[in-house]
């Protein structure tokens, strides 16, 4: 059984002077700003960078949970930051990396055992297998 969900995005304008609102089927996001002065001029709201980031963060950080139960372990925290950077190339833009930042506080392992884990994780999350078209690097902390 496949599980569906969807998000939108609705649009109206050019490039620079255009607006649009994003949500999620959830509602967690209802029209939520977005536009060409919010992704590339810090002005508030919203970019498809971030949404990335947050969507691969909250995946993996779910995936890494259940491997870390499945090894016997408690995960008490997992903190997980991607950040995703975007860049300008042959007249276009493209995303060129994302960075995973794991703060990990596991009960009953070691920090080696930690970081075997989360490196085995950070490929096998379904937005990890979604985005390999992308490098995806990983540093963890132990906290």
């Amino acid at each position: 059984m496949a599980i569906r969900k969807h998000g939108s995005a609705h649009w109206s304008g050019g490039i620079k002077d255009g607006k649009g609102t994003v949500s999620t089927e959830s509602g967690s996001l209802k029209e939520q700003p977005y536009g060409f002065n919010i992704r590339f001029e810090g002005k508030p709201g919203t970019n498809p960078e971030e949404l990335i980031g947050a969507a691969l963060a909250s995946c993996y950080s779910m995936a890494l949970s259940k491997t870390i139960q499945d090894a016997g372990f408690t995960a008490e925290s997992l903190d997980t930051r991607a950040i995703v950077s975007l860049e300008q190339q042959d007249g276009g833009f493209a995303i060129t990396g994302i960075e995973l930042a794991l703060t990990a506080k596991v009960s009953g392992a070691d920090e080696a055992k930690v970081k075997e884990m989360a490196e085995q994780t950070k490929a096998g999350c379904p937005v990890s297998k979604a985005l390999k078209a992308v490098p995806i690097s990983l540093t963890v902390t132990i906290g």
